[in-house]
């Protein structure tokens, strides 16, 4: 058959005959230089030659049957970048094949660099940043703490309504501020008496703590009740060492912040259209169950983190995984990327996942070498222990992410294949894979889980301005929901973050030579 043709047409294709020189700079890079042979070289170019020519459209010519040297010279240099293209992305994948790198990035190399000499070898080179080789400890028998709790009504009740002020209608006051309020408000940034940034009409909680994507506002609560509308408060703001902002960067800053708008929250009544509007319950009982449910799934989240904090913690002590300050600041952002996937998976709102993100860049460089560490480990566990992703798991993954954003599981599969995210959750799915294994071998002793003080308001800015790229956000009303296999599962209303940035960038464009070249010649080139 056609299929059987083409799996053996590609088993048997001719592997290049490369010269592959890698420098070790560090554990952690790569640099690869790499020299093709002028037989290969010529081998790819009489074969997109012999493709052409059968297709090229040369004026006063049938197709095909124009001359052997006017085709070549007229579609020269088109060819030459799809030679170019084609031996590059060979080349790569041959190499990764050969000498199994373990790569955690794409390869940063310099298509415009690279060009095919006329005669003699083509070199060319690129760094790659990949996983440190080290000695895999001893995993199983590892004795670890669980977290567990059971909730209580009253803790039930209050997350109960948070949810419902997401339903509940914002009346404006005149206030002054009061704990638990909103405000909208102007936000003045100063350093040294100089403006850093103005960040205008924000919408801010009242809490003990404000948290911005570079800094935060210990005691933000204090300063601002007993506010009117109108008033300016100035409080002090502490920035972190790894904000986007040079200039501010571990500097404690002035922030005046203006009263524009004062606003409290009434709840819904819990009535029988309304709860059937959010989820078809029957009744209050019902809905508390819900959330008792999501309050649990929230936990498995908190034990897992805290199996992967143990297990790192384990493992890392003998093995050697320096990992450098330029290295992780590159990983950073896909490393808040996967989190906030896990985070949306786990059934988190959008507030809790904004507040964590808040967190995670403000220490983007330890954050991001605690998680990389974690994946090299789990990552080499799962290969020794040969677990992958199937089907069915990357189904289960998306259909609770479209749980938890109020959108179709199709919807959310194009998103991730379109934005390069199926890596990412193939990652996620795979660790997660293995921690099940790590529990299974461990020894574990429960102790009691301490939830976080919800005492954290989050804001998806950043104080030194507009260094940090942001999340995109959505609206939809949301709703509470029965999970997939029936059971009652609170789903997050307000704002789900859209985590699914575009991969991480890099110089590399390979695969751009492969352009089919346009076989059609104007009469006036072919004079």
């Amino acid at each position: 058959t056609e299929l059987e043709d083409q799996t053996t047409a590609e088993e048997t294709k001719e592997r290049l005959n490369l010269e592959v020189k890698i420098e070790k700079p560090s554990p952690c890079q790569r640099h690869v230089i790499v020299t093709v042979s002028r037989e290969d070289i010529e081998r790819y170019r009489k074969r997109a030659f012999d493709d052409l020519r059968g297709k090229a459209a040369v004026p006063g010519f049938r197709p095909g049957r124009a001359p052997h040297k006017l085709v070549q010279s007229l579609f020269r240099q088109e060819v030459a970048d799809q030679i170019k293209g084609s031996l590059l992305m060979d080349s790569l994948t041959q190499i990764n094949e050969e000498h199994q790198l373990t790569a955690i990035s794409e390869p940063s190399l310099d298509m415009e660099a690279v060009a095919i000499p006329d005669e003699g070898p083509m070199t060319f080179e690129f760094n790659l940043e990949v996983r440190p080789e080290f000695d895999l400890p001893n995993w199983r028998g590892l004795k670890l703490e669980r977290p567990v709790r059971e909730y209580s009504e009253q803790e039930i009740t209050k997350y109960l309504n948070k949810l419902l002020a997401r339903y509940g209608q914002r009346i404006s006051t005149a206030g002054p501020v009061e704990l638990d309020h909103a405000i909208t408000a102007n936000i003045e940034v100063q350093s040294d008496g100089n403006r850093v940034a103005v960040l205008a009409g924000q919408q801010i909680d009242v809490r003990p703590v404000l948290s911005f994507q570079d800094g935060r506002i210990e005691g933000f609560d204090a300063a601002i009740i007993g506010a009117a509308v109108g008033e300016k408060r100035t409080v002090k703001a502490k920035i972190s060492p790894d904000a986007g902002n040079e200039s501010i960067r571990g500097k404690e800053v002035d922030v005046i912040v203006e009263v524009n708008d004062i606003t409290k929250v009434e709840l819904p009544e819990l009535n029988r259209t309304f709860l059937d509007t959010i989820g078809g319950f029957a009744d209050e009982q019902e809905l508390r169950d819900a959330v008792s449910a999501e309050l649990q799934r929230q936990l498995k989240y908190h034990q897992q983190q805290r199996v992967r904090q143990q297990i790192t913690a384990s493992l890392t002590s003998s093995a050697d995984l320096a990992l450098p300050p330029e290295m992780l600041r590159r990983q950073a952002r896909r490393e808040l990327e996967r989190a906030i996937l896990e985070l949306q998976a786990s059934g988190f709102s959008q507030e809790a996942i904004r507040q964590h993100a808040n967190e995670l860049r403000q220490n983007s460089v330890a954050s991001t070498e605690r998680a990389l560490k974690e994946h090299f480990i789990l990552e080499r566990i799962a290969e020794e222990e040969k677990i992958d992703a199937l089907p069915n798991d990357y189904d289960d993954e998306i259909a609770l992410i479209a749980e938890q954003q109020d959108e179709s599981p199709r919807r959310i599969r194009a998103r991730l294949e379109k934005k390069g995210q199926m890596d990412t959750l193939r990652n996620q799915i795979i660790e997660r894979k293995v921690i099940n294994l790590i529990e299974g071998a461990a020894e574990f002793r429960e102790v009691p889980f301490e939830p976080k003080a919800d005492n954290i308001a989050a804001v998806d800015v950043a104080l030194g301005g507009g260094a940090r790229r942001r999340h995109p956000v959505r609206e939809h009303p949301g709703n509470v929901d029965r999970g997939r296999d029936g059971d009652p599962r609170a789903r997050r209303p307000g704002e789900p973050v859209d985590a699914h940035l575009p991969a991480a960038g890099s110089s590399s464009r390979v695969g751009e030579g492969d352009r089919p070249v346009d076989v059609r010649v104007p009469a006036e080139q072919a004079q």
